[in-house]
């Protein structure tokens, strides 16, 4: 797979958290939460919860915590009311930004992310502005090391259902369908591979390359958006390296 690393546009994000588990927990229980009001608790016959389960193991989230949080969401389900919301806009320079939550106050929650926009300098747009120029895609990333033997990983992927898998410089990116992204990961997972990152991303079809003035001021708006507590994912076609 040609072009720029789609772990490269993630990575930020990692480095960025470690230093705010609890805020990060929070957010993955969250979404642990909506797939347990949508499928129920048990992650063997809900999809949903089990791909919530492996991005929170991917993040680090400790299996007490994740074991905590589905039993504590199926004995609420009549209090948790999650809603989900897809924000597009774009910041500076043009660049593409889609912004997914999870909200219990739709007025409040685009009240707020307007807000984020126009003060750092991005404006927010209308349902479906940039969401032409990413592609909904599986996202799984494994880190190398010496046990892991490339042609064995590939064969291993794309029998699984993979679309495509590249070799990253220190890791290996695999790139999947949605709908084929459960079964890829628990088919890795049972062959023994672990992830740095298991989740389905926006990757964009092309990426914007701007100054370094510009770039800071983009990142300053992703991550006053990714402060905000009601914000799972944010997503760019900015050019990161």
């Amino acid at each position: 797979m040609a072009g720029h690393s789609k772990w490269a546009n993630i990575k930020h994000k990692k480095e960025k958290t470690d230093a705010q588990k609890g805020k990060l927990f929070t957010k993955l229980g969250r979404e642990i939460a909506v797939a347990v009001k949508e499928g129920g608790s048990n992650p063997e016959t809900n999809p949903r919860l089990r791909d919530a389960i492996a991005k929170a193991k991917a993040a680090n989230m400790p299996s007490e915590n994740i074991m905590r949080t589905i039993k504590k969401a199926a004995g609420e389900l009549e209090t948790v009311n999650y809603e989900e919301v897809i924000y597009e806009g774009y910041g500076p320079n043009g660049v593409a930004i889609i912004v997914e939550a999870l909200t219990d106050n739709r007025n409040r929650t685009a009240s707020d992310i307007r807000h984020i926009f126009e003060r750092h300098g991005g404006n927010l747009g209308a349902a479906g502005c940039v969401a032409w120029m990413f592609d909904r895609k599986g996202l799984l990333v494994i880190e190398k090391n010496e046990n892991i033997d490339e042609e064995e990983l590939m064969m291993q992927a794309l029998e699984a259902g993979a679309e495509d898998i590249s070799d990253e410089g220190d890791v290996f990116e695999i790139i999947t369908a949605p709908s084929d992204f459960s079964d890829v990961r628990e088919h890795l997972e049972k062959a023994g591979y672990s992830f740095v990152t298991a989740e389905i991303a926006m990757i964009p079809q092309n990426y914007v390359e701007v100054n370094e003035e510009a770039s800071n001021k983009v990142m300053n708006l992703i991550e006053k958006l990714e402060d905000h507590d009601d914000v799972q994912n944010v997503f760019t076609n900015l050019k990161m390296e």
